[in-house]
C-alpha cells in the first residue's frame, strides 16, 4: 500500500498574514514642486501661491499623494502645507516625502485600524514576498502589533520560514 502524502502545513495551526491583502486601492502620485520654482531653485511666494490657486487639483481625486521637491531648493514648510490643504478635499492621503514614505504612512493607518484579536495565541507567519510595493516598515509595524498576542511569529513561507519570536 502506498503512503498517503499529507500536507502538514495545511493541517497545522499556522496562520499566514499577507500584508499585500491589506494594500489599499488608489493611485500613488509623486508630486514634485520643482517646476513651480523660479529656475527650479527659488520659491517666489506670490508666483507659487498663484500656481497653487490656479492648478486643477481634481485630477488627484481618491489618490495618495507624496509631495516632494527634487531640486536642492530650500522649501519653507508652509509651501507643502498650502498644497496639502488643496489636496485635502480630493486626495485620500497626502504626505511629504517619496513614494516609500507614502506607503509607510498608508500602512501605518491600515495597521493601526487592524483588529488582530483573531491571531491571539496562534503561531503566525508574516508572508515575505509581495507583488505590491509593501514597505519594509510595514513588516516591522505588523510584527510589533502581533508580538503581545501571538504564540509565535515567523517570516517567509510555511515551507521556509525564519523564526522571529516565541512566547515563553
Amino acid at each position: 500500500m502506498e503512503d498517503e502524502i499529507i500536507n502538514r502545513v495545511a493541517n497545522s495551526a499556522l496562520v499566514t498574514i499577507n500584508l499585500e491583502d491589506y494594500y489599499p486601492k488608489g493611485n500613488r502620485i509623486l508630486f514634485d514642486i520643482k517646476d513651480w520654482l523660479f529656475e527650479g531653485f527659488v520659491l517666489r511666494e506670490k508666483d507659487f501661491r498663484n500656481q497653487v490657486a490656479e492648478y486643477d487639483w481634481s485630477q488627484y481625486q481618491d489618490c495618495y499623494v507624496a509631495l516632494t521637491c527634487s531640486s536642492d531648493a530650500i522649501i519653507p514648510g508652509w509651501a507643502f502645507m498650502l498644497i496639502s490643504l488643496q489636496l485635502e478635499s480630493v486626495a485620500k492621503k497626502t504626505v511629504i516625502g517619496n513614494l516609500e514614505a507614502l506607503e509607510t504612512s498608508i500602512y501605518q493607518d491600515v495597521l493601526n485600524a487592524l483588529d488582530v484579536s483573531e491571531f491571539t495565541n496562534k503561531p503566525l507567519i508574516i508572508k515575505g514576498c509581495s507583488k505590491k510595493p509593501v514597505p519594509q516598515n510595514a513588516y516591522i509595524m505588523l510584527a510589533s502589533k502581533l508580538k503581545p498576542i501571538a504564540k509565535s511569529i515567523m517570516y517567509g513561507e510555511a515551507c521556509s520560514s525564519v523564526p522571529l519570536f516565541k512566547k515563553k
